[in-house]
């Protein structure tokens, strides 16, 4: 295991930039390793937390320093986690046989190795998917559940898109695969629709354009690793508080596909953030930040003025804090 502490000042070693955490809150990376996998966590630790620490679990294309402008609006109230696993961000390849099992028994064991014992959980598009099957396998560890973005079964644009991504890339051609990559994650709204959808949508071209051949390796492997295992097991879902909220213009993971997953869950609350698609948490990166702040604390989440209506499409009732 390799442990180092990096001062809240420092920048990130990618280079991003972003509002970092206060003086008085220690920024920390752990190098530990699953099953011969090496990967990386970074914790921004809260002295004096108001709720249980939040492990936040992005998107394919995000690691763990993808949060950094959130950090202003959460680092305040608890201890903050992120994490590339295996075959993510800075970690080793993993190949695309590993399931979404694996990935989530590695959340878990992160979570024994910097003695964490229960999260509020988020997960963001891909964090979805690894996050629910970690509360399914290891509910004990899961105080709330906030889910963005997110859906029970792959998207038919993804399947459809997949196999030509996947082609184009080994042609080299990354400028058409980063093309195809935005508008499979965007959608393509009128003008003044969603909030700064041409920066945005300019952000994320360069990003994939940049990315370098063991980034693109990896990307590759997985969307192998989706298509083959799957997003989703009918598993039990621990009946903590949880809410799922996308962006009401989202075409990748439609309102109604995050509906479906609220459904699957015990009382689960939904919501849509006006002005948004898929990239709702970078669209509307305060906004969201000040849902998913809400939810941990127990402050309402009703009559938000940049959210549509609560609803509750689960029947079961909703369970009470733990």
């Amino acid at each position: 295991m390799r442990t180092a502490v990096i001062a809240a000042q420092d920048p990130s070693p990618t280079g991003r930039s972003g509002p970092l955490p206060s003086a008085l809150e220690q920024v920390e990376e752990r190098g530990l390793d699953f099953e011969g996998f090496a990967y990386t966590c970074r914790i921004v630790h809260q002295s004096a937390p108001r709720t249980a620490p939040l492990l936040l679990l992005g998107g394919s294309s995000q690691n763990r320093y993808s949060w950094q402008s959130h950090e202003k609006w959460l680092a305040p109230l608890c201890t903050l986690i992120t994490v590339d696993l295996p075959g993510y961000g800075s970690s080793d390849f993993l190949p695309a046989h590993y399931d979404i099992d694996f990935l989530a028994d590695a959340v878990q064991h992160m979570l024994t190795e910097i003695d964490v014992p229960q999260v509020n959980l988020f997960g963001g598009c891909f964090g979805e998917v690894v996050g629910l099957r970690f509360a399914q396998r290891h509910p004990e560890s899961v105080r709330r559940i906030v889910f963005a973005a997110a859906a029970i079964r792959l998207p038919e644009l993804y399947s459809e898109a997949v196999p030509r991504l996947s082609q184009t890339i080994e042609r080299g051609d990354i400028a058409q695969a980063a093309d195809g990559l935005v508008r499979l994650f965007m959608s393509n709204p009128e003008p003044g629709k969603v909030r700064r959808h041409t920066a945005v949508a300019r952000l994320l071209q360069r990003q994939f354009q940049n990315q370098t051949p063991e980034e693109i390796k990896k990307a590759v492997e997985h969307n192998t690793r989706l298509v083959t295992h799957g997003c989703y097991r009918p598993l039990p879902v621990p009946a903590v508080p949880s809410l799922v909220f996308t962006g009401e213009y989202d075409t990748l993971c439609t309102p109604h596909m995050g509906r479906e997953l609220a459904a699957a869950m015990p009382g689960s609350l939904f919501t849509t953030v006006k002005e948004a698609d898929h990239l709702v948490t970078v669209e509307r990166s305060e906004e969201s930040a000040d849902l998913i702040a809400r939810f941990c604390t127990d402050r309402p989440v009703d009559d938000l003025p940049y959210c549509t209506p609560v609803e509750t499409p689960c029947a079961a009732s909703r369970p009470a804090p733990a």
